[in-house]
């Protein structure tokens, strides 16, 4: 692949990175990266990856922008309010990056589409930008059955976190947290609240460990959760065990096939992306 001057100059800090170089950003520019909401986590994500120049960047989503969101959710403008998230998504990212082909998917993961969604265009990296517990088990038991990386991350009130899950490498979502918790169990998104730059920091963390292993370089979080307090301005990385018990990914799972993908109700968030 050879570069045009423009390109040569847009990724120039990248490729004077030893780290990166030309090849690292040709592996940028044939990369797939899948951002499943497009909310305060997959906003900032979505317009990382794409100012980087991952060259093809997958949107889902089936909501549309609200007032409300516009505190966080940075690829939405004011006069984007009523249009579908990933519609206005794509518009941002074509503004910032022609270079990017953007591919969206206006509507909710379940269990009976999620395959098809990730095989579409056999994305490398899946970020988890949803804020809802069904969600999130439903995309790591995906991912781990067709041996995806992904990254996790929730957000609320001043409180952040992010793991990222390598095939047959450490531990997955559900190895630390199970299953869902009861309904009613945690506060509902908008009684909690969320203070909007958590999402660019939280959801900044999630490009660069997509960006990371794309390159194949530096320590991903495959093992580890990161979790921020912004009030105490603390980052702690805590180390994470596999459950040999897991259901999906331990040593006798039940759930082995993506037919048994399970839609969970839950309609409150565990963590507000």
């Amino acid at each position: 692949m050879s570069f045009t001057n423009e390109q040569l100059e847009r990724y120039s800090r990248h490729i004077i990175l030893k780290e990166v170089g030309v090849k690292g950003q040709q592996k940028l520019l044939n990369s797939r990266v899948l951002v499943i909401g497009t909310g305060g986590l997959g906003a900032p994500a979505a317009m990382f990856l794409a100012a980087a120049g991952i060259g093809t960047i997958g949107l889902v989503d089936a909501d549309v922008v609200d007032l409300s969101n516009l505190q966080r959710q940075i690829i939405h403008f004011t006069g984007d309010v009523g249009k579908p998230k990933v519609k206005s998504g794509q518009e941002t990212i074509r503004l910032l990056n022609p270079d990017i082909a953007v591919a969206t998917y206006q509507e909710w993961v379940r269990a009976d589409n999620i395959r098809d969604i990730i095989q579409d265009k056999d994305y490398d990296f899946i970020i988890d930008g949803t804020d809802n517990f069904a969600a999130k088990f439903l995309i790591n038991d995906a991912c781990v059955l067709m041996a995806k990386p992904f990254s996790h991350a929730g957000i609320i009130r001043f409180f952040g976190q992010t793991m990222t899950y390598l095939p047959g490498q450490g531990p997955c979502y559900r190895c630390i947290f199970k299953e869902p918790p009861p309904p009613d169990a945690v506060p509902a998104c908008r009684q909690a609240g969320v203070l909007g730059v958590m999402a660019g920091i939280i959801g900044t963390l999630q490009a660069t460990e997509a960006i990371k292993y794309i390159l194949g370089v530096g320590e991903l979080l495959n093992g580890h959760l990161l979790t921020y307090d912004a009030l105490a301005m603390d980052f702690h990385k805590v180390k994470l065990s596999h459950n040999h018990k897991c259901q999906v990914c331990g040593d006798q799972p039940t759930i082995t096939e993506l037919t048994e993908l399970i839609d969970y109700q839950q309609p409150v968030c565990d963590l507000k992306g």
